[in-house]
């Protein structure tokens, strides 16, 4: 069962991990996991847990997790925008199609702040890189 399993558990939180040693190598065969740190993603903030003081090999394989949950936490954050395109033309069909007056009243006036919002954001952005791109 030791060879199935990987060295180290990384429990996810709120904005990192609490990391875990596992450890199958005792006399009753049990799984144990041993906190040794607990890991702050959005500032790369390692805590040893207690007064442990982490290992080489504990630094690398934190060092690698962190990496690949930025990545993975980066490749959610576009996926879900892309969602909200599909959403928003799903949104776009209901209202030309299936929406009531008292339902079109309900969503409207938030709708249109939001898009308004969002337009305006996405706008100041695209001119800021159309200038940026000039000045290169």
């Amino acid at each position: 069962m030791g060879a199935e399993l990987p060295d180290y558990y990384f429990r996810v939180r709120e904005n990192g991990a609490a990391v875990f040693r596992v450890d199958t190598e005792n006399r009753q065969r049990r799984i144990e996991m041993d906190q040794i740190a607990v890991i702050n993603i959005k500032n790369g903030e390692v805590k040893p847990h207690g007064d442990r003081t982490l290992s080489d090999e504990d630094i690398a394989q934190i060092e690698q997790w962190m990496a690949n949950r930025t990545a993975l936490l980066a490749q959610r954050d576009i996926d879900d925008i892309h969602r909200a395109v599909d959403y928003l033309n799903i949104t776009t069909q209901w209202v030309q199609s299936k929406a009531t007056d008292d339902q079109l009243e309900d969503v409207t006036d938030a709708l249109l702040l939001a898009m308004h919002d969002l337009r305006s954001i996405l706008v100041r952005k695209k001119a800021d890189r159309l200038l940026k791109d000039g000045a290169e």
